[in-house]
């Protein structure tokens, strides 16, 4: 089951700094050993290459190059390096995001604007120049990575982020009821707390470095008693990418240990 032979998929933010596996990276690896063809792009090629490595020694196929997928020129040419090296573009993962703190008051207009450039223009953007190409094939899965901020205030004063995020959940939403006769299915994963390399930089910015007590917050703040991992969310964007769940679009698949729940 959730075999991705054949097919191509394109991964942005593929790349974790430092040790452990972030999202992009997890997501990668899975879908390359379920047999897709990998096509990623990060900000740091060397993360993105140290993905691509890991995929290659376990036999599969990746290739990586650097984009800011803020840009449509470096989308639409993302795009197109995946066609001219793999022929073909099956599924699109959505995965690039990035938390800064601040309320209206606080924060400036820059990094709001930056806020929804990164957390929700990418995604249109990536969408925009890939989805015409499923179109052309047949059809596609688009998997967009969001976040629990985007359904939940979740204790961080984040509105840029939670602003784009639930912008990005509506979009997806949208355009999945626009293209679903045209074979081209769009849903979202919603991760909660989820224990990556990422926490360190969060802890830096939210908690003045306390990094232990951060960790030992987040945990406590999900009914399970910890956070999830990076291979959680890898295998929830794999089902909603697989043929598996070809009657599947426009919805959400929430991967957090129950905290929206006891949080509403």
């Amino acid at each position: 089951m959730f075999r991705l032979d054949g097919k191509v998929a394109l991964v942005t933010g593929c790349g974790t700094r430092g040790e452990g596996w972030g999202n992009g990276k997890a997501i990668a690896t899975l879908l390359a050993r379920q047999g897709a063809q990998v096509m990623g792009c990060d900000l740091d090629l060397e993360a993105a290459q140290a993905t691509r490595r890991i995929i290659e020694a376990e036999g599969g196929t990746a290739h990586v190059v650097t984009a800011d997928v803020t840009r449509s020129a470096d989308c639409a040419a993302l795009v197109q390096a995946c066609l001219e090296r793999y022929g073909r573009l099956d599924i699109l993962v959505n995965n690039v995001g990035r938390s800064e703190p601040g309320d209206p008051v606080t924060m400036s207009e820059e990094t709001w604007d930056e806020q929804i450039e990164v957390n929700l223009k990418s995604a249109f953007l990536m969408c925009k120049h890939a989805m015409p190409v499923m179109q052309r094939q047949g059809g596609g899965a688009v998997v967009n990575i969001s976040s629990i901020a985007g359904m939940r205030y979740v204790g961080k004063p984040q509105v840029g982020y939670a602003a784009a995020k639930a912008a990005l959940e509506q979009m997806t939403r949208t355009t999945a009821v626009l293209y679903a006769d045209k074979g081209i299915r769009l849903n979202t994963v919603v991760p909660g707390l989820v224990f990556t390399p990422l926490v360190k930089r969060l802890a830096d910015k939210y908690a003045q470095g306390d990094y232990e007590g951060f960790v030992a917050h987040r945990h406590r703040q999900v009914p399970m008693g910890h956070m999830g991992d990076a291979w959680d969310v890898a295998h929830a964007v794999l089902f909603l990418a697989a043929d598996e769940s070809k009657y599947i679009t426009g919805q959400e698949l929430v991967v957090d240990g129950g905290i929206t729940l006891a949080t509403r």
